[in-house]
């Protein structure tokens, strides 16, 4: 797996357990928790295709607009420790953020508007209700609802122009592939500090399991960024947060 020091031009989140302390799917499915988790983590950890998890799951839950809604709100009650701090610290820096997840769309746009994050720069997957508000489906044609779509994503953000070196911080399998695909990524971090997945940590070159984001900020920026926010009063608490967290593990 290649990897490129900072700085970047773009910086790309998972959401679930990355952004925030949850898995949004494991909250919609509260009611039968035990077989929702089962699933993800089999999808999380390369044991299951996502595609053979992602409609099994939400035709368990069939989650109303309502309980989106709630997860949406959970999402940004229980965001990462200096998850909004990071972000206003990159978009400081001129660089582009975008949140590319498997969640549903409308919970994670709750978080990406919590922390700033324009809603044309979150990639989820989309839902549908009918009149109601009562579940009629989702975007069947989302590549983030099956295994290797998130590389396509990643690509995709890659290509645009001006969009390099990209980094991307993520705990899942489908983060670790789009981190080790051509054409995509030039860093991924392995985030562990909500969920620390073994088969992720055993294939990346950078890591960082820090309870909270401020971590990531010697992985994501260069000293001569880290300076420049330092001496900015709105942003030197992160850098301050960061200098007293364990050094997260170099990169191999």
């Amino acid at each position: 797996m290649r990897d490129t020091p900072p700085p970047y031009r773009t910086v790309v989140f998972d959401c679930d357990s990355t952004l925030s302390a949850i898995e949004g799917i494991d909250e919609l499915g509260a009611a039968h928790r035990a077989k929702i988790e089962a699933l993800t983590n089999a999808a999380m950890s390369g044991a299951l295709r996502l595609e053979d998890v992602y409609a099994r799951r939400l035709a368990l839950i069939a989650p109303s607009r309502t309980d989106v809604e709630r997860i949406g709100a959970l999402y940004v009650e229980r965001a990462v420790p200096h998850a909004r701090e990071l972000v206003r610290a990159l978009h400081a820096l001129g660089k582009r953020v975008a949140i590319v997840s498997g969640g549903v769309a409308p919970a994670v746009n709750a978080i990406a508007r919590a922390l700033g994050i324009g809603e044309h720069d979150v990639h989820a997957v989309a839902l549908r209700f009918d009149a109601r508000g009562s579940y009629a489906g989702f975007d069947e044609t989302s590549p983030l609802a099956r295994s290797g779509g998130k590389i396509e994503v990643v690509r995709a953000l890659a290509s645009a122009a001006g969009a390099h070196p990209l980094a991307l911080v993520g705990d899942g399998i489908t983060d670790l592939e789009a981190g080790e695909a051509e054409g995509g990524a030039d860093r991924f971090i392995a985030y562990g500090g909500v969920v620390k997945r073994a088969a992720v940590f055993a294939r990346a070159r950078v890591m960082c399991e820090t309870k909270t984001l401020a971590g990531l900020v010697p992985l994501l920026f260069s000293p001569e960024e880290v300076d420049k926010l330092a001496r900015d009063p709105e942003h030197a608490a992160l850098v301050s947060a960061s200098s007293t967290l364990r050094s997260p593990t170099p990169p191999r």
